[in-house]
């Protein structure tokens, strides 16, 4: 991926617009989504199920399938996903992060995803994307949130 010249310029005040792909972004390594601290800042989006704390702006369904085919079908769609590249993977605890860039400036988002089991054989996913610069990100994280979930829904029968 070649960056244009308007994230060079970018990059003098915003590093990473000046960077390829997941490059120098940091990793977030495991997320304890257990105890996550939503920032103040509107620059972000938490999609998770009904119940979860802290509240989630997008409620995920129930999936009837084994934590590892979730994660699988996860990690396909969203690697398929335009302007999207692999930051970090933990398959061990159901985790990954990626990257997601804007098109026009390189601006990079982070998001960090969970699958976690329902103690029934089926699973859940928790997907938190954030902003690393400004204040506000104009909707873009809970719109790109309702985006991937809807190609995610879209590659498991209705009964999953």
């Amino acid at each position: 991926m070649a960056v244009g010249l308007l994230p060079l310029i970018l990059s003098v005040i915003f590093p990473l617009c000046g960077t390829p792909g997941a490059k120098n972004v940091p990793a977030p390594g495991i997320v304890d989504f257990a105890h996550l601290t939503l920032p103040s800042s509107p620059n972000k989006a938490l999609a998770a199920p009904a119940g979860f704390n802290p509240k989630p702006d997008l409620i995920t369904r129930a999936y009837a399938l084994a934590p590892e085919q979730l994660f699988q079908i996860m990690r396909t769609t969203i690697l398929a996903m335009p302007h999207t590249y692999a930051l970090d993977e933990h398959p061990g605890h159901f985790q990954a992060a990626f990257v997601a860039r804007t098109p026009t400036a390189n601006f990079p988002d982070i998001i960090a995803i969970a699958v976690q089991p329902d103690g029934q054989g089926g699973s859940h996913l928790v997907m938190y994307s954030h902003s690393i610069y400004g204040y506000s990100d104009l909707g873009a994280n809970l719109a790109r949130l309702t985006a991937w979930l809807a190609a995610i829904n879209a590659k498991i029968p209705p009964q999953s």
